[in-house]
């Protein structure tokens, strides 16, 4: 349902009338509407059942809308369904994947950050999310995006290993190929969001239900908002940076408070279970600090 307001009007003056008609059509055909209150430039979805308005990008298209709408009356409890337990084993990945969930399920949050050590496991960790979501219909398709290739490629075989089912895509490669989980660097979705075909874009509002950020931190966010921006997607970073040295201003991307992540499994933590081992730092004098810098030879 979609109320319309004229462009100098502020759209969200149209909030409480387009609920009315929402009720009288939830009255008269027994579905409840998902909302849309739009001045032509500033577009708002309420899907009043689930979560508050929030801003949008466009609109969706109609598969997208009707998913939606099914998802009102299909979608299972996350903290009733079992976590698949081979994919992830130990606890800790087991109780992120639970707290993430509580936040989406309970909170009605869109949002969680997720900070655990190098060689923890972060990635398996995120498969077994995804997982959960898409056998409880919270989620079809998942973006995962990296800062490198090498990541990329490295995500995208991981996925293929725990979670074949869901078709993994390398869209650095295959930018032509469907599937249920995309894996991309951000440059190569930055690209593909512009892309269009048909006179439609490849990838409307609404394609993608989460997006997973690998090494989740600010300058991320502000080099490439427009992907988190356009998508209107559940959304979960990642980063190994211990938590009292990530920026403030991480915690408020994601509606957190300073130094509480959704869920935190630190270097200290892994060691202490026998997981990973203490690292040692050893000395390595570089040439430059034994030799010094001779002027000549830096125009050589």
């Amino acid at each position: 349902m979609v109320e319309a307001k004229r462009t100098r009007r502020d759209p969200q003056v149209g909030q409480q009338q387009a609920k009315l008609y929402a009720d009288c059509l939830e009255q008269q055909f027994g579905q409840r509407p998902i909302i849309f209150y739009t001045n032509g430039y500033q577009h708002w979805l309420w899907n009043d059942a689930s979560y508050p308005p929030r801003l949008m990008q466009g609109f969706f298209k109609k598969p997208e809308l009707d998913l939606m709408i099914q998802r009102c009356t299909t979608r299972r409890s996350l903290l009733t369904t079992d976590i698949n337990d081979t994919i992830v084993e130990r606890y800790y990945q087991t109780r992120a994947v639970r707290r993430i969930s509580e936040e989406f399920e309970r909170h009605n949050e869109r949002k969680a950050l997720l900070v655990m050590a190098i060689g923890a496991g972060k990635t398996r960790t995120v498969i077994a999310l995804c997982d959960l979501l898409m056998r409880c219909n919270w989620v079809k398709r998942v973006l995962f995006l990296a800062d490198r290739v090498a990541l990329v490629n490295q995500a995208a075989n991981v996925f293929k290993k725990q979670l074949p089912a869901s078709s993994p895509v390398n869209l650095v490669t295959e930018k032509n190929t469907e599937g249920r989980v995309y894996v991309s660097t951000y440059p190569t979705m930055m690209g593909l969001i512009n892309e269009v075909g048909n006179g439609q874009r490849k990838f409307g509002v609404g394609h993608f239900d989460l997006i997973v950020i690998d090494e989740a931190h600010r300058s991320v966010y502000q080099k490439y908002r427009a992907i988190f921006e356009y998508f209107d997607s559940l959304l979960v970073g990642l980063t190994a940076t211990p938590k009292d040295e990530i920026d403030r201003n991480t915690y408020s991307l994601f509606n957190l408070e300073a130094g509480v992540p959704t869920d935190l499994y630190e270097l200290e933590d892994a060691i202490n279970d026998g997981f990973l081992v203490r690292p040692k730092s050893v000395s390595v004098p570089l040439k430059f600090q034994r030799e010094g810098i001779k002027y000549n030879r830096t125009l050589a």
